[in-house]
């Protein structure tokens, strides 16, 4: 091909090429005003395919809307997860540092219970000494003084057991008068040193409840009663109700004024009595009280007039069916000619050489032969075979593997018709529903000696 030819083939396609683009050109343009007019009709038509496309378009919006709303409410629940989790944390970490108050006041409680304990034992020991007067009364304030720190300890540790919810009611059937023939014997005396008189109804009636539950109520009635009075007397006895017994307790007090009846309930509380000198104590008798009674699920009740006395009460159902194991009524301590402790024979099983010492001082001085130990091995090496009537021994053993239940029990089968009464200073239910399901007695640290006497006067009557 000549150099004309190829110059003139080379002409061609470029103008092919340029007229190819100016068509393209052309056509986009063309297609561009087809679309927009294709969409400025859509838009702007009311008719259905309009609103169609709109409805569409809303649905789409609503949608992102919804999804921008539902991560919003997940970052939110996601943070408040974390909030309860924290919470929860928290409320963990309070509930754990109140249960170990609470096991904290109840190990100190126990390690001072102890030697309180051994405490007065020996000076109820030395009150049935003949003593110089000057001496007897020191002896007598010795007693008041421990009672009263005994009171204090108790007190604590009952707030802190009721507040952290691990006290737990024991009920069972009993004879009332096993209650309050003691009560009414202790608080003789004690209204006797205030020179008040105390008037006492007893009853036969059979009620269920929590004896030792039931007896700190009544002790808290009886004590304020005592402590607020300055003339008069005091009164214990029961009413039949339709619903149950009414233990009463009343007084010649001062009185409660309406307006402070129910503040005295609450925690810290006192009756304004700024010139009384035996208003001590912290102001928890009556919220233990309250709390009792609620857990209990029985009712007290309060009538009092100011300048004539006051009146407590709480009503107690009946028993259902009457039982064997407690229903005794305890020997009055006074003066009896065949007093049953002369001369019986009283094992007591205790690995706190104190109590020992002390357990020993007192039922000697009641005229009890004594034999004392740590272990079952010495004791018997120490008794001579003589034949033991009655058995008090600690719940806890210190390194012993069994309790003293259980050792009571072993006892029991080798000394058929032996009595046994457990001392703990361990107040769980669990404890006085073994003991008693044992056919056993339950007495709690520190050791009301009044009652120990008006309990064993029972025990060896029936032996």
């Amino acid at each position: 091909m000549d150099l004309f030819q190829l110059t003139t083939t080379t002409d061609d396609t470029s103008s092919n090429d340029e007229l190819n683009v100016a068509e393209l050109g052309e056509e986009n343009r063309r297609l561009r005003k087809v679309c927009q007019a294709l969409m400025e009709r859509v838009e702007g038509d009311g008719s259905a395919e309009g609103a169609a496309y709109a409805a569409f378009e809303r649905s789409v919006l609503l949608a992102e809307q919804v999804r921008e709303r539902t991560d919003a409410l997940h970052r939110t629940l996601d943070e408040l997860g974390q909030v309860n989790t924290r919470l929860l944390a928290a409320k963990a970490e309070a509930e754990a540092a109140n249960l170990s108050k609470t096991k904290f006041l109840a190990a100190v409680s126990h390690d001072l219970l102890q030697p309180l304990n051994a405490a007065r034992l020996f000076a109820s020991a030395l009150e049935t000494h003949s003593l110089p007067e000057t001496s007897q009364m020191l002896v007598g304030h010795i007693g008041r003084s421990l009672k009263d720190v005994e009171g204090l300890i108790g007190t604590l540790v009952d707030i802190s057991r009721l507040d952290a919810g691990v006290l737990r009611a024991d009920k069972a059937p009993f004879a009332v008068s096993t209650l309050l023939d003691t009560l009414a014997e202790e608080y003789r005396q004690v209204a006797g040193v205030r020179g008040l008189a105390l008037h006492y109804v007893p009853s036969s009636m059979m009620i269920e409840s929590d004896l030792a539950l039931l007896a700190r109520v009544i002790r808290n009635f009886l004590s304020n009663a005592v402590r607020y009075t300055e003339h008069g007397r005091v009164l214990l006895g029961c009413r039949r109700r339709p619903h149950g017994l009414e233990i009463m307790v009343g007084d010649t007090g001062p009185g409660i004024p309406e307006q402070q009846r129910e503040a005295i309930f609450l925690e810290f509380r006192r009756v304004n009595q700024p010139h009384s000198a035996n208003s001590r104590g912290l102001g928890l008798g009556l919220a233990i009280v309250d709390r009792i009674s609620s857990m209990l699920e029985q009712p007290v009740s309060l009538a009092s007039r100011p300048g004539v006395g006051a009146l407590f009460s709480i009503t107690v159902p009946y028993a259902a069916v009457a039982t064997s194991a407690l229903p005794m009524r305890y020997a009055s301590p006074s003066g009896e000619i065949d007093d049953p402790l002369q001369g019986c024979i009283v094992w007591v099983i205790d690995d706190d050489l104190a109590i020992i010492e002390g357990m020993q001082a007192l039922l000697s001085s009641w005229g009890c032969r004594v034999r004392a130990a740590a272990t079952v091995s010495a004791l018997e090496a120490a008794s001579d075979g003589e034949r033991p009537a009655v058995l008090l021994v600690d719940y806890h053993l210190g390194e012993h593997r069994e309790t003293g239940i259980d050792l009571a029990a072993r006892l029991q089968r080798r000394y058929p018709g032996l009595a046994a009464v457990v001392i703990t200073a361990n107040h769980e239910a669990e404890i006085k529903r073994a003991t008693r399901e044992a056919g056993m007695h339950c007495l709690l640290k520190p050791l009301k000696p009044l009652r120990l006497r008006m309990l064993l006067g029972s025990l060896l009557h029936k032996y």
